[in-house]
């Protein structure tokens, strides 16, 4: 799951060649590559998953849900978890892979942090598809080894991008982790705290 409400603005760095984002879709469900075009054809697109054939399927059937919620994003439950944050309402996709999108985030947020963001999810989808619990209950948010594993894939990438510290520690703060969890993450994923 990404971040749910915007950090602090983010200036740097610009997203990389190629990344395209469609951000006037309509609310409701649109296929991943109608709402990010070319997303399977960047570097991290062709590293996500060793399988050409499991790549191809995310990508072509993968769907994203545009919402009107002032939110991130985050992959939709196959049904509703046992455990739920007060108020909170997911979408639930039964039968098809959806990441849920705040459409105010599609509109509005750097392109840098919408790569990262979407990549984020895809690596939780293939997590999910393996059989992985995306939302063990009574496990810290910074103690899941699918938020670890899918955030060190995009901070890999932007690492390979020349992102700098600041940028990644501002990124990986979450609205529901302490400073301390933001601290454990940040030594998790190798990222210098200030």
């Amino acid at each position: 799951m990404a971040r749910a409400t915007s950090p602090a603005p983010l200036t740097e760095p610009p997203a990389p060649p190629g990344f395209q984002i469609a951000r006037n879709l309509a609310l409701g469900r649109h296929p991943m590559l109608e709402v990010f075009p070319g997303l399977d054809k960047l570097p991290p697109g062709k590293r996500i998953h060793s399988d050409p054939e499991v790549r191809r399927r995310l990508f072509e059937t993968t769907e994203i849900e545009l919402v009107s919620e002032d939110m991130w994003a985050y992959v939709a439950p196959r049904e509703v978890p046992a455990f739920r944050r007060a108020g909170w309402k997911p979408v639930v996709s039964p039968r098809t892979n959806c990441i849920v999108l705040g459409a105010s985030h599609l509109r509005e947020s750097e392109a840098m942090i919408l790569y990262m963001d979407i990549y984020h999810e895809l690596c939780h989808i293939l997590q999910r598809d393996g059989g992985a619990e995306l939302w063990p209950p009574g496990m810290s948010y910074v103690e899941r080894w699918t938020e670890i594993e899918a955030y060190r894939f995009v901070v890999e990438e932007a690492r390979r991008l020349h992102v700098s510290d600041a940028f990644l520690r501002e990124y990986l703060k979450v609205e529901w982790i302490t400073p301390a969890e933001h601290r454990r993450l940040l030594e998790a994923l190798g990222v210098p705290a200030k």
